[in-house]
C-alpha cells in the first residue's frame, strides 16, 4: 500500500482529508506540525482532538516539535498583515517545509496538507508555495464538498473545533 504523509492543521480539517486519501487506497500517516498555534493550551487542545481522530481512523500520528519561536522568526515583519495575506503564506510554507522534511526522513514518497479543505485558505496559493517541495501532492480537499464533510465528521467523532486559524495574530482578529 502506498503511504502518504498528511500534514494535519487540525482534527476537523484532517477528518475528511484523511478519509478521502484512505478511500483512494492510501495508507495515511498524520503529521501534526503546527508551531504557529498559540497559546500552547490551544495547541494541546488541537493535538488531543487529532489524537482522537487517529484513534477513530486507526492512523499513525506523528507530532513535530513545537517550535513557536522558529515560526515567529519565519513570519517576522508580517505580523500586521491581514488574514489571508503574506504572513499566512509564510506560515503555510513553514509547515509545508517541515512536512516535506518529515516525509523524506520517514522514506514516505508523498505528502499533502489538510489546509486546502478550508474555505478560508486558497488552494492555488498553497499549491504554488509547495510546488518546489519534493513529493508534494496537490490535493484540493475542498472539492466534492470536503469542508461540509469535515463539519459532519467533526460532529460524528466529537472533535474539538476551534474558532480561529491558530496564531496569535489570527486570534486577535477573531476576537475583535
Amino acid at each position: 500500500m502506498n503511504r502518504i504523509l498528511l500534514h494535519a492543521c487540525c482534527a476537523p480539517c484532517a477528518s475528511a482529508s484523511a478519509r478521502r486519501l484512505i478511500d483512494e487506497g492510501l495508507q495515511v500517516v498524520l503529521f501534526y506540525s503546527n508551531s504557529n498555534i498559540a497559546p500552547v493550551g490551544e495547541y494541546r487542545k488541537r493535538l488531543d482532538a487529532l489524537g482522537r481522530l487517529a484513534d477513530v481512523l486507526k492512523l499513525e500520528l506523528l507530532v513535530d516539535d513545537y517550535a513557536h519561536g522558529d515560526w515567529q522568526q519565519a513570519v517576522q515583519g508580517f505580523e500586521d498583515e491581514p488574514e489571508r495575506g503574506r504572513r499566512c503564506q509564510k506560515c503555510f510554507r513553514f509547515s509545508l517545509t517541515r512536512a516535506c522534511d518529515k516525509a523524506a526522513e520517514l522514506g514516505v514518497g508523498a505528502f499533502t496538507t489538510s489546509l486546502t479543505i478550508s474555505p478560508h485558505k486558497p488552494s492555488r496559493i498553497i499549491f504554488d508555495l509547495a510546488s518546489d517541495l519534493p513529493g508534494f501532492k496537490p490535493y484540493d480537499f475542498k472539492k466534492a464538498d470536503g469542508f461540509r464533510q469535515s463539519l459532519q465528521l467533526s460532529r460524528e467523532y466529537g472533535l474539538y473545533r476551534q474558532d480561529y486559524c491558530g496564531c496569535e495574530y489570527s486570534f486577535r482578529v477573531a476576537k475583535d
